[in-house]
Protein backbone atom coordinates (compact mmCIF):
# COMPACT_ATOMS: atom_id res chain seq x y z
CA UNK A 1 0.00 0.00 0.00
CA UNK A 2 3.01 2.31 0.15
CA UNK A 3 6.41 2.70 -1.48
CA UNK A 4 7.99 4.90 1.20
CA UNK A 5 7.58 5.93 4.82
CA UNK A 6 6.73 9.60 5.33
CA UNK A 7 9.87 10.46 7.26
CA UNK A 8 12.16 8.81 4.69
CA UNK A 9 11.28 10.89 1.65
CA UNK A 10 14.23 13.25 1.05
CA UNK A 11 15.98 15.16 -1.74
CA UNK A 12 17.23 11.80 -3.03
CA UNK A 13 13.67 11.14 -4.19
CA UNK A 14 13.19 14.39 -6.15
CA UNK A 15 11.17 13.82 -9.29
CA UNK A 16 9.98 10.38 -8.19
CA UNK A 17 6.37 9.37 -7.67
CA UNK A 18 5.81 7.86 -4.23
CA UNK A 19 2.90 6.19 -2.46
CA UNK A 20 2.42 6.99 1.22
CA UNK A 21 0.04 5.78 3.93
CA UNK A 22 -0.51 7.37 7.32
CA UNK A 23 -2.47 9.98 9.25
CA UNK A 24 -3.37 13.63 8.84
CA UNK A 25 -1.29 15.40 11.46
CA UNK A 26 -2.32 18.92 10.50
CA UNK A 27 -4.30 20.52 7.66
CA UNK A 28 -3.93 24.10 6.43
CA UNK A 29 -6.14 25.71 3.79
CA UNK A 30 -4.31 28.66 2.22
CA UNK A 31 -7.00 29.61 -0.23
CA UNK A 32 -5.82 28.27 -3.54
CA UNK A 33 -3.81 25.38 -2.03
CA UNK A 34 -4.35 22.83 0.74
CA UNK A 35 -1.33 21.73 2.78
CA UNK A 36 -1.38 18.56 4.87
CA UNK A 37 1.33 17.37 7.25
CA UNK A 38 1.12 13.61 6.86
CA UNK A 39 2.52 11.37 9.60
CA UNK A 40 3.56 7.80 10.20
CA UNK A 41 5.93 6.30 12.75
CA UNK A 42 9.00 7.63 10.93
CA UNK A 43 7.98 11.29 10.95
CA UNK A 44 6.18 13.99 8.96
CA UNK A 45 6.11 15.04 5.35
CA UNK A 46 4.34 18.02 3.78
CA UNK A 47 1.75 17.22 1.08
CA UNK A 48 0.34 19.83 -1.29
CA UNK A 49 -3.09 19.55 -2.94
CA UNK A 50 -3.47 21.78 -6.01
CA UNK A 51 -6.88 22.71 -7.49
CA UNK A 52 -5.51 21.61 -10.89
CA UNK A 53 -6.05 18.05 -9.63
CA UNK A 54 -9.76 18.68 -9.24
CA UNK A 55 -10.63 15.01 -8.77
CA UNK A 56 -8.90 14.87 -5.39
CA UNK A 57 -9.02 18.53 -4.30
CA UNK A 58 -12.56 18.31 -2.94
CA UNK A 59 -11.64 15.12 -1.07
CA UNK A 60 -8.59 16.87 0.40
CA UNK A 61 -10.84 19.69 1.53
CA UNK A 62 -12.75 17.16 3.68
CA UNK A 63 -9.63 15.90 5.48
CA UNK A 64 -9.50 16.37 9.24
CA UNK A 65 -6.98 15.59 11.96
CA UNK A 66 -6.21 11.85 12.35
CA UNK A 67 -7.97 10.74 9.16
CA UNK A 68 -6.11 7.67 7.92
CA UNK A 69 -5.19 8.21 4.27
CA UNK A 70 -3.24 6.84 1.34
CA UNK A 71 -1.91 9.08 -1.41
CA UNK A 72 0.35 9.12 -4.42
CA UNK A 73 2.30 12.11 -5.60
CA UNK A 74 5.47 13.61 -7.03
CA UNK A 75 8.40 14.59 -4.82
CA UNK A 76 9.47 18.16 -5.50
CA UNK A 77 11.70 20.74 -3.85
CA UNK A 78 10.07 23.26 -1.56
CA UNK A 79 10.05 26.83 -2.84
CA UNK A 80 12.75 29.18 -1.57
CA UNK A 81 11.89 30.54 1.85
CA UNK A 82 9.72 27.53 2.78
CA UNK A 83 12.48 25.08 3.75
CA UNK A 84 12.14 23.72 7.29
CA UNK A 85 15.60 22.76 8.58
CA UNK A 86 14.08 21.20 11.72
CA UNK A 87 12.44 18.42 9.69
CA UNK A 88 14.24 15.54 7.98
CA UNK A 89 11.83 16.04 5.09
CA UNK A 90 11.95 19.85 5.35
CA UNK A 91 13.50 20.45 1.93
CA UNK A 92 10.87 18.60 -0.07
CA UNK A 93 7.10 18.27 -0.41
CA UNK A 94 4.74 15.90 -2.16
CA UNK A 95 2.43 17.21 -4.91
CA UNK A 96 -0.52 14.84 -4.50
CA UNK A 97 -2.02 13.28 -7.61
CA UNK A 98 -4.14 10.54 -5.99
CA UNK A 99 -5.87 10.43 -2.58
CA UNK A 100 -7.86 7.75 -0.77
CA UNK A 101 -9.44 8.19 2.66
CA UNK A 102 -8.89 4.80 4.27
CA UNK A 103 -10.67 5.66 7.51
CA UNK A 104 -12.27 8.79 8.92
CA UNK A 105 -11.66 9.95 12.48
CA UNK A 106 -14.43 11.12 14.78
CA UNK A 107 -13.84 14.36 16.75
CA UNK A 108 -10.90 13.57 19.03
CA UNK A 109 -11.63 12.98 22.73
CA UNK A 110 -8.34 14.63 23.65
CA UNK A 111 -6.77 17.86 22.44
CA UNK A 112 -3.01 17.51 22.44
CA UNK A 113 -2.55 21.23 21.81
CA UNK A 114 -3.69 21.77 25.39
CA UNK A 115 -2.86 20.21 28.74
CA UNK A 116 -4.36 16.73 28.96
CA UNK A 117 -4.57 14.70 32.17
CA UNK A 118 -2.55 11.51 32.34
CA UNK A 119 -5.71 9.50 32.95
CA UNK A 120 -7.20 10.78 29.69
CA UNK A 121 -3.96 10.02 27.87
CA UNK A 122 -3.99 6.46 29.21
CA UNK A 123 -7.69 5.98 28.50
CA UNK A 124 -7.07 6.84 24.85
CA UNK A 125 -3.52 5.51 24.75
CA UNK A 126 -3.77 4.45 21.11
CA UNK A 127 -4.24 8.13 20.24
CA UNK A 128 -1.62 9.29 22.75
CA UNK A 129 0.95 6.95 21.16
CA UNK A 130 0.40 8.59 17.75
CA UNK A 131 1.94 11.81 19.06
CA UNK A 132 5.48 12.19 17.66
CA UNK A 133 7.04 12.61 21.12
CA UNK A 134 5.45 9.38 22.38
CA UNK A 135 6.18 7.58 19.13
CA UNK A 136 9.86 8.49 19.47
CA UNK A 137 10.06 7.07 23.00
CA UNK A 138 8.54 3.72 22.04
CA UNK A 139 10.74 3.48 18.93
CA UNK A 140 13.78 4.30 21.05
CA UNK A 141 12.84 1.58 23.53
CA UNK A 142 12.72 -0.94 20.68
CA UNK A 143 16.19 0.17 19.59
CA UNK A 144 17.53 -0.33 23.12
CA UNK A 145 16.11 -3.86 23.28
CA UNK A 146 17.54 -4.67 19.84
CA UNK A 147 21.00 -3.36 20.78
CA UNK A 148 20.96 -5.35 24.03
CA UNK A 149 20.15 -8.55 22.16
CA UNK A 150 22.90 -7.95 19.59
CA UNK A 151 25.50 -7.32 22.28
CA UNK A 152 24.60 -10.36 24.38
CA UNK A 153 24.27 -12.62 21.34
CA UNK A 154 27.75 -11.56 20.23
CA UNK A 155 29.07 -12.29 23.73
CA UNK A 156 27.84 -15.87 23.55
CA UNK A 157 24.74 -15.48 25.75
CA UNK A 158 21.67 -17.63 25.03
CA UNK A 159 18.15 -16.20 25.09
CA UNK A 160 16.22 -18.79 27.16
CA UNK A 161 12.64 -18.39 28.38
CA UNK A 162 11.62 -19.19 31.94
CA UNK A 163 8.09 -19.94 33.24
CA UNK A 164 5.47 -17.28 33.92
CA UNK A 165 3.44 -19.61 36.14
CA UNK A 166 5.60 -20.61 39.10
CA UNK A 167 5.47 -20.53 42.90
CA UNK A 168 5.96 -17.67 45.32
CA UNK A 169 9.54 -16.82 46.35
CA UNK A 170 10.75 -14.18 48.82
CA UNK A 171 11.65 -11.23 46.61
CA UNK A 172 10.57 -8.42 48.91
CA UNK A 173 7.10 -7.65 47.53
CA UNK A 174 3.68 -9.28 47.33
CA UNK A 175 3.11 -11.80 44.58
CA UNK A 176 0.38 -11.75 41.97
CA UNK A 177 -1.39 -15.09 42.47
CA UNK A 178 -3.06 -17.17 39.75
CA UNK A 179 -5.56 -19.83 40.89
CA UNK A 180 -5.22 -23.32 39.48
CA UNK A 181 -8.37 -24.93 38.05
CA UNK A 182 -6.87 -28.42 38.04
CA UNK A 183 -5.33 -28.26 41.52
CA UNK A 184 -8.14 -27.14 43.78
CA UNK A 185 -7.19 -24.54 46.38
CA UNK A 186 -3.68 -24.07 44.99
CA UNK A 187 -2.14 -21.06 43.29
CA UNK A 188 0.63 -20.20 40.92
CA UNK A 189 2.54 -16.94 41.40
CA UNK A 190 3.64 -14.65 38.60
CA UNK A 191 7.44 -14.23 38.89
CA UNK A 192 8.91 -11.20 40.61
CA UNK A 193 12.06 -12.19 38.73
CA UNK A 194 13.37 -15.39 37.09
CA UNK A 195 15.94 -15.66 39.92
CA UNK A 196 15.68 -19.35 40.79
CA UNK A 197 15.15 -20.53 37.23
CA UNK A 198 18.20 -18.71 35.92
CA UNK A 199 20.25 -20.28 38.70
CA UNK A 200 18.87 -23.67 37.69
CA UNK A 201 19.92 -22.92 34.11
CA UNK A 202 23.47 -22.42 35.37
CA UNK A 203 23.23 -25.80 37.09
CA UNK A 204 22.01 -27.20 33.76
CA UNK A 205 25.21 -26.14 32.00
CA UNK A 206 23.96 -23.08 30.07
CA UNK A 207 26.76 -20.84 31.26
CA UNK A 208 25.59 -17.59 29.66
CA UNK A 209 21.86 -16.84 29.81
CA UNK A 210 19.85 -13.72 29.13
CA UNK A 211 16.21 -12.82 28.73
CA UNK A 212 14.25 -9.61 28.25
CA UNK A 213 11.45 -10.69 30.52
CA UNK A 214 8.26 -9.48 32.18
CA UNK A 215 8.26 -9.46 35.99
CA UNK A 216 5.40 -8.77 38.40
CA UNK A 217 5.23 -7.20 41.85
CA UNK A 218 2.08 -6.27 43.73
CA UNK A 219 3.41 -3.17 45.48
CA UNK A 220 2.55 0.48 45.94
CA UNK A 221 3.36 2.37 42.76
CA UNK A 222 5.21 5.59 41.96
CA UNK A 223 6.86 7.24 38.95
CA UNK A 224 9.46 4.49 38.49
CA UNK A 225 7.36 1.46 39.46
CA UNK A 226 4.72 -0.60 37.68
CA UNK A 227 2.95 -3.84 38.68
CA UNK A 228 4.42 -5.42 35.55
CA UNK A 229 7.84 -4.31 34.41
CA UNK A 230 10.60 -5.52 32.12
CA UNK A 231 14.04 -6.78 33.10
CA UNK A 232 17.15 -7.39 31.06
CA UNK A 233 18.02 -10.55 32.97
CA UNK A 234 21.58 -11.91 32.81
CA UNK A 235 23.23 -14.89 34.49
CA UNK A 236 26.68 -16.44 34.01
CA UNK A 237 28.75 -19.38 35.23
CA UNK A 238 32.48 -19.30 35.92
CA UNK A 239 32.60 -15.50 35.91
CA UNK A 240 33.63 -13.41 38.91
CA UNK A 241 31.76 -10.35 40.13
CA UNK A 242 34.38 -8.18 38.44
CA UNK A 243 33.93 -9.99 35.13
CA UNK A 244 30.15 -9.61 35.31
CA UNK A 245 30.55 -5.90 36.03
CA UNK A 246 33.03 -5.48 33.18
CA UNK A 247 30.70 -7.20 30.69
CA UNK A 248 27.54 -5.35 31.70
CA UNK A 249 29.38 -2.04 31.88
CA UNK A 250 30.48 -2.56 28.27
CA UNK A 251 26.84 -3.27 27.42
CA UNK A 252 25.59 0.00 28.88
CA UNK A 253 28.48 2.04 27.52
CA UNK A 254 27.76 0.58 24.10
CA UNK A 255 24.08 1.52 24.31
CA UNK A 256 24.90 5.13 25.13
CA UNK A 257 27.52 5.35 22.39
CA UNK A 258 25.31 3.79 19.71
CA UNK A 259 21.99 5.44 20.56
CA UNK A 260 22.93 8.75 22.18
CA UNK A 261 26.49 9.33 20.95
CA UNK A 262 27.52 9.66 24.60
CA UNK A 263 30.77 8.26 26.01
CA UNK A 264 30.13 7.33 29.63
CA UNK A 265 33.78 6.46 30.23
CA UNK A 266 34.88 3.96 32.87
CA UNK A 267 32.52 3.63 35.81
CA UNK A 268 33.97 4.51 39.23
CA UNK A 269 33.46 1.98 42.03
CA UNK A 270 32.27 3.01 45.50
CA UNK A 271 31.59 0.94 48.58
CA UNK A 272 28.19 0.98 50.20
CA UNK A 273 29.75 2.40 53.37
CA UNK A 274 31.34 5.28 51.47
CA UNK A 275 28.14 6.03 49.57
CA UNK A 276 26.16 6.25 52.80
CA UNK A 277 28.85 8.33 54.50
CA UNK A 278 29.24 10.89 51.72
CA UNK A 279 25.76 10.94 50.19
CA UNK A 280 23.35 9.30 52.64
CA UNK A 281 22.17 6.99 49.87
CA UNK A 282 23.20 3.69 48.27
CA UNK A 283 22.34 5.20 44.87
CA UNK A 284 24.12 8.57 44.96
CA UNK A 285 23.58 11.15 42.26
CA UNK A 286 27.12 12.29 41.51
CA UNK A 287 25.90 15.21 39.39
CA UNK A 288 25.22 16.91 42.72
CA UNK A 289 28.54 18.17 44.18
CA UNK A 290 27.36 18.37 47.81
CA UNK A 291 28.51 15.77 50.33
CA UNK A 292 27.70 14.94 53.93
CA UNK A 293 30.54 15.55 56.40
CA UNK A 294 30.77 13.70 59.73
CA UNK A 295 31.49 15.98 62.69
CA UNK A 296 30.55 13.80 65.68
CA UNK A 297 34.16 13.53 66.88
CA UNK A 298 34.22 17.32 67.38
CA UNK A 299 31.10 17.37 69.56
CA UNK A 300 31.51 14.55 72.08
CA UNK A 301 32.42 16.82 75.01
CA UNK A 302 29.94 19.68 74.58
CA UNK A 303 26.97 20.27 76.88
CA UNK A 304 24.47 20.59 74.03
CA UNK A 305 22.77 17.18 74.32
CA UNK A 306 21.09 17.38 70.91
CA UNK A 307 24.57 16.98 69.40
CA UNK A 308 26.48 15.33 72.26
CA UNK A 309 24.03 12.43 72.69
CA UNK A 310 24.30 11.10 69.12
CA UNK A 311 28.00 12.04 69.01
CA UNK A 312 28.68 9.59 71.85
CA UNK A 313 26.43 6.81 70.51
CA UNK A 314 28.21 4.34 68.19
CA UNK A 315 24.90 3.67 66.41
CA UNK A 316 24.19 7.33 65.76
CA UNK A 317 25.64 10.06 63.61
CA UNK A 318 26.16 13.82 63.54
CA UNK A 319 26.73 15.15 60.03
CA UNK A 320 26.73 18.50 58.25
CA UNK A 321 25.57 19.40 54.75
CA UNK A 322 27.05 22.55 53.22
CA UNK A 323 24.85 24.34 50.70
CA UNK A 324 26.86 26.83 48.61
CA UNK A 325 25.06 30.17 48.64
CA UNK A 326 22.60 28.83 51.20
CA UNK A 327 22.98 31.78 53.58
CA UNK A 328 20.34 33.44 51.42
CA UNK A 329 17.70 31.08 52.82
CA UNK A 330 14.97 32.80 54.79
CA UNK A 331 13.79 31.49 58.13
CA UNK A 332 10.61 30.22 56.46
CA UNK A 333 12.66 28.33 53.87
CA UNK A 334 14.75 26.77 56.63
CA UNK A 335 11.54 25.78 58.42
CA UNK A 336 10.32 24.21 55.18
CA UNK A 337 13.54 22.19 54.99
CA UNK A 338 13.02 21.18 58.62
CA UNK A 339 9.53 19.89 57.83
CA UNK A 340 10.97 18.07 54.83
CA UNK A 341 13.52 16.06 56.85
CA UNK A 342 10.91 15.20 59.48
CA UNK A 343 9.28 12.98 56.84
CA UNK A 344 12.43 10.85 57.09
CA UNK A 345 12.29 10.58 60.87
CA UNK A 346 14.47 13.56 61.82
CA UNK A 347 13.34 15.49 64.89
CA UNK A 348 14.67 18.80 63.59
CA UNK A 349 17.36 20.56 61.60
CA UNK A 350 20.07 22.71 63.16
CA UNK A 351 21.66 25.35 60.93
CA UNK A 352 24.59 27.74 60.78
CA UNK A 353 24.92 30.60 58.29
CA UNK A 354 28.35 31.82 57.24
CA UNK A 355 27.64 35.49 56.60
CA UNK A 356 31.29 36.57 56.75
CA UNK A 357 33.93 33.90 57.23
CA UNK A 358 36.73 36.43 57.78
CA UNK A 359 34.90 37.89 60.77
CA UNK A 360 35.26 34.68 62.77
CA UNK A 361 32.47 33.84 65.22
CA UNK A 362 30.97 37.31 64.70
CA UNK A 363 30.38 36.48 61.04
CA UNK A 364 28.30 33.42 61.87
CA UNK A 365 24.59 33.15 62.60
CA UNK A 366 22.87 30.21 64.27
CA UNK A 367 20.47 29.53 67.15
CA UNK A 368 22.85 26.79 68.39
CA UNK A 369 26.07 28.79 68.02
CA UNK A 370 26.13 29.67 71.75
CA UNK A 371 26.33 25.97 72.63
CA UNK A 372 29.34 25.25 70.44
CA UNK A 373 33.01 25.85 71.38
CA UNK A 374 34.85 28.13 68.99
CA UNK A 375 37.49 25.47 68.31
CA UNK A 376 34.82 22.98 67.26
CA UNK A 377 33.11 25.55 65.02
CA UNK A 378 36.41 26.49 63.39
CA UNK A 379 37.16 22.84 62.62
CA UNK A 380 33.62 22.25 61.31
CA UNK A 381 34.00 25.17 58.91
CA UNK A 382 37.37 23.86 57.75
CA UNK A 383 36.18 20.27 57.38
CA UNK A 384 33.09 21.23 55.37
CA UNK A 385 34.91 23.81 53.26
CA UNK A 386 32.34 26.44 54.20
CA UNK A 387 32.78 29.90 52.68
CA UNK A 388 31.06 33.25 53.04
CA UNK A 389 27.47 32.97 51.81
CA UNK A 390 27.10 29.28 52.65
CA UNK A 391 24.85 27.53 55.15
CA UNK A 392 25.52 24.35 57.11
CA UNK A 393 22.58 22.09 57.93
CA UNK A 394 23.10 19.51 60.67
CA UNK A 395 21.55 16.11 61.30
CA UNK A 396 21.98 14.42 64.70
CA UNK A 397 20.16 11.15 65.28
CA UNK A 398 20.54 7.45 64.56
CA UNK A 399 22.84 6.77 61.63
CA UNK A 400 19.91 5.60 59.52
CA UNK A 401 17.79 8.69 60.17
CA UNK A 402 20.64 11.13 59.57
CA UNK A 403 21.71 9.43 56.34
CA UNK A 404 18.18 9.22 54.95
CA UNK A 405 17.15 12.72 56.01
CA UNK A 406 20.30 14.58 54.90
CA UNK A 407 20.61 12.38 51.83
CA UNK A 408 17.12 13.38 50.72
CA UNK A 409 17.72 17.02 51.64
CA UNK A 410 20.93 16.99 49.60
CA UNK A 411 18.92 16.04 46.51
CA UNK A 412 16.23 18.64 47.16
CA UNK A 413 18.68 21.44 47.87
CA UNK A 414 20.72 20.50 44.81
CA UNK A 415 17.66 21.16 42.65
CA UNK A 416 16.57 24.25 44.61
CA UNK A 417 20.00 25.86 44.19
CA UNK A 418 20.50 24.66 40.60
CA UNK A 419 23.63 22.69 41.51
CA UNK A 420 22.90 19.59 39.38
CA UNK A 421 25.43 19.14 36.61
CA UNK A 422 24.00 18.51 33.13
CA UNK A 423 25.86 15.28 32.47
CA UNK A 424 25.80 11.50 32.87
CA UNK A 425 27.32 10.16 36.10
CA UNK A 426 27.43 6.36 36.36
CA UNK A 427 29.06 4.31 39.11
CA UNK A 428 29.12 0.90 40.74
CA UNK A 429 28.18 0.53 44.39
CA UNK A 430 29.64 -2.62 45.97
CA UNK A 431 30.25 -4.29 49.35
CA UNK A 432 26.71 -4.10 50.64
CA UNK A 433 25.91 -5.55 54.06
CA UNK A 434 24.63 -9.09 53.75
CA UNK A 435 21.74 -8.54 56.16
CA UNK A 436 19.80 -5.79 57.91
CA UNK A 437 18.06 -6.10 61.25
CA UNK A 438 14.33 -6.56 60.84
CA UNK A 439 11.70 -7.15 63.53
CA UNK A 440 14.14 -8.76 65.94
CA UNK A 441 15.78 -10.86 63.25
CA UNK A 442 17.51 -10.40 59.94
CA UNK A 443 16.38 -9.71 56.38
CA UNK A 444 18.45 -10.04 53.21
CA UNK A 445 19.59 -6.71 51.73
CA UNK A 446 19.38 -8.12 48.19
CA UNK A 447 17.84 -11.61 48.20
CA UNK A 448 18.52 -14.85 50.10
CA UNK A 449 20.55 -16.38 47.25
CA UNK A 450 23.33 -13.77 47.41
CA UNK A 451 26.74 -15.09 48.47
CA UNK A 452 28.75 -13.53 51.33
CA UNK A 453 32.35 -12.43 50.82
CA UNK A 454 35.19 -14.35 52.40
CA UNK A 455 33.46 -16.28 55.18
CA UNK A 456 32.55 -19.89 55.83
CA UNK A 457 29.04 -20.96 56.74
CA UNK A 458 30.13 -21.29 60.38
CA UNK A 459 31.66 -17.79 60.43
CA UNK A 460 28.56 -16.32 58.79
CA UNK A 461 26.29 -17.94 61.36
CA UNK A 462 28.47 -16.70 64.23
CA UNK A 463 28.37 -13.04 63.14
CA UNK A 464 25.78 -12.33 60.44
CA UNK A 465 25.64 -8.59 61.19
CA UNK A 466 29.26 -8.16 60.05
CA UNK A 467 28.90 -10.07 56.78
CA UNK A 468 29.44 -8.32 53.44
CA UNK A 469 27.62 -9.60 50.38
CA UNK A 470 29.24 -10.13 46.99
CA UNK A 471 26.67 -7.83 45.40
CA UNK A 472 26.84 -4.82 43.10
CA UNK A 473 24.46 -2.15 41.85
CA UNK A 474 24.87 0.02 38.76
CA UNK A 475 23.78 3.59 39.46
CA UNK A 476 23.16 6.30 36.88
CA UNK A 477 22.33 9.86 37.87
CA UNK A 478 20.96 8.75 41.23
CA UNK A 479 18.86 5.87 39.85
CA UNK A 480 19.59 2.18 40.28
CA UNK A 481 19.44 0.86 36.73
CA UNK A 482 20.75 -2.61 37.51
CA UNK A 483 21.75 -4.87 40.36
CA UNK A 484 23.17 -8.30 40.85
CA UNK A 485 25.42 -10.55 42.86
CA UNK A 486 27.47 -13.68 43.04
CA UNK A 487 25.08 -16.49 43.99
CA UNK A 488 25.42 -19.12 46.66
CA UNK A 489 26.41 -22.42 45.04
CA UNK A 490 26.97 -24.46 48.20
CA UNK A 491 24.06 -26.25 49.90
CA UNK A 492 25.49 -25.73 53.40
CA UNK A 493 25.91 -21.98 52.87
CA UNK A 494 22.41 -21.68 51.40
CA UNK A 495 20.89 -23.53 54.35
CA UNK A 496 22.82 -21.28 56.75
CA UNK A 497 21.50 -18.14 55.09
CA UNK A 498 17.95 -19.49 55.26
CA UNK A 499 18.47 -20.21 58.96
CA UNK A 500 19.74 -16.68 59.64
CA UNK A 501 16.68 -15.30 57.85
CA UNK A 502 14.40 -17.31 60.11
CA UNK A 503 13.50 -19.88 57.45
CA UNK A 504 13.67 -23.23 59.24
CA UNK A 505 14.54 -26.54 57.60
CA UNK A 506 10.92 -27.54 57.01
CA UNK A 507 9.99 -24.19 55.44
CA UNK A 508 13.15 -24.20 53.34
CA UNK A 509 12.36 -27.68 52.07
CA UNK A 510 8.75 -26.74 51.36
CA UNK A 511 9.62 -23.52 49.48
CA UNK A 512 13.06 -24.24 48.05
CA UNK A 513 13.51 -27.98 48.22
CA UNK A 514 14.13 -28.18 44.47
CA UNK A 515 16.94 -25.61 44.75
CA UNK A 516 18.60 -27.26 47.74
CA UNK A 517 18.39 -30.59 45.96
CA UNK A 518 19.94 -29.14 42.80
CA UNK A 519 22.83 -27.66 44.81
CA UNK A 520 23.98 -31.22 45.58
CA UNK A 521 24.90 -32.08 42.00
CA UNK A 522 28.00 -30.20 40.95
CA UNK A 523 26.70 -26.63 40.94
CA UNK A 524 29.09 -24.22 39.18
CA UNK A 525 30.04 -20.84 40.67
CA UNK A 526 27.65 -18.37 39.09
CA UNK A 527 26.71 -14.71 39.18
CA UNK A 528 24.34 -12.39 37.41
CA UNK A 529 22.70 -9.02 37.09
CA UNK A 530 19.33 -7.64 36.04
CA UNK A 531 18.68 -4.23 34.51
CA UNK A 532 15.33 -2.46 34.71
CA UNK A 533 14.67 -1.84 31.02
CA UNK A 534 11.84 0.63 31.68
CA UNK A 535 13.94 2.73 34.05
CA UNK A 536 16.98 2.66 31.78
CA UNK A 537 14.98 3.86 28.79
CA UNK A 538 13.27 6.49 30.96
CA UNK A 539 16.66 7.96 31.83
CA UNK A 540 17.99 7.78 28.29
CA UNK A 541 15.03 9.69 26.79
CA UNK A 542 14.81 12.16 29.67
CA UNK A 543 11.30 11.16 30.76
CA UNK A 544 10.06 11.75 34.31
CA UNK A 545 8.13 8.48 34.64
CA UNK A 546 8.48 4.94 33.33
CA UNK A 547 4.85 5.20 32.21
CA UNK A 548 6.15 7.43 29.42
CA UNK A 549 8.23 4.60 27.93
CA UNK A 550 5.76 1.72 28.33
CA UNK A 551 3.23 1.33 25.54
CA UNK A 552 0.28 0.41 27.78
CA UNK A 553 1.13 1.16 31.43
CA UNK A 554 -1.05 1.00 34.52
CA UNK A 555 -2.06 4.01 36.59
CA UNK A 556 -0.71 4.68 40.09
CA UNK A 557 -3.58 2.54 41.41
CA UNK A 558 -2.42 -0.42 39.29
CA UNK A 559 -5.41 -0.13 36.97
CA UNK A 560 -5.67 -0.08 33.19
CA UNK A 561 -8.17 2.64 32.30
CA UNK A 562 -7.93 1.71 28.63
CA UNK A 563 -9.39 -1.78 29.11
CA UNK A 564 -11.05 -1.10 32.49
CA UNK A 565 -8.94 -3.78 34.17
CA UNK A 566 -9.02 -5.34 36.68
CA UNK A 567 -12.63 -6.36 36.26
CA UNK A 568 -15.22 -8.60 37.88
CA UNK A 569 -14.76 -12.27 37.06
CA UNK A 570 -17.52 -14.40 35.58
CA UNK A 571 -19.25 -16.41 38.35
CA UNK A 572 -18.96 -19.61 36.32
CA UNK A 573 -15.20 -19.08 35.92
CA UNK A 574 -14.87 -18.52 39.67
CA UNK A 575 -16.80 -21.69 40.36
CA UNK A 576 -14.46 -23.67 38.12
CA UNK A 577 -11.55 -22.25 40.10
CA UNK A 578 -13.25 -23.10 43.42
CA UNK A 579 -13.17 -19.43 44.44
CA UNK A 580 -15.80 -17.49 46.34
CA UNK A 581 -15.62 -13.69 46.41
CA UNK A 582 -16.65 -12.39 49.82
CA UNK A 583 -15.86 -8.71 49.36
CA UNK A 584 -18.51 -6.68 47.57
CA UNK A 585 -17.03 -5.33 44.33
CA UNK A 586 -17.05 -1.57 43.77
CA UNK A 587 -20.14 -0.36 41.99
Amino acid sequence: MRSHYCGQVTENSLGQHVTLAGWVHKRRDLGGLIFVDMRDRTGLVQVVFDPEHAAIFDTANALRQEFCIQLRGEVRARPDGQINERMTTGKIEILATELTILSKAAPLPIDFNNQVSEEQRLRFRYLDLRRPEMNEKIVFRAKVASAVRRFLDNEGFLDIETPMLTRATPEGARDYLVPSRTHEGKFFALPQSPQLFKQLLMMSGFDRYYQIVKCFRDEDLRADRQPEFTQIDIETSFMSAQEVRDTTERLIRGLFTELLSVDLGSFPVMSYAEAMRLYGSDKPDLRNPMQLVDVADLLTDIEFKVFAGPANDPNSRVAALRIPGGASLSRKQIDDYTDYVKVYGAKGLAWLKVNDKDAGMDGLQSPVLKFLPEAAVTEILARTGAETGDILLFGADTATVVSEALGALRLKAGKDFDLIEDSWKPLWVVDFPMFEEHEGGYAAIHHPFTAPVGVTAEELKANPAAAISDAYDMILNGCEVGGGSVRIYNAEMQSTVFEILGIDADEAKEKFGFLLEALKYGTPPHAGLAFGLDRLVMLMVGASSIREVIAFPKTTTAACVLTDAPGIANPDALAELHITVNAKPDA
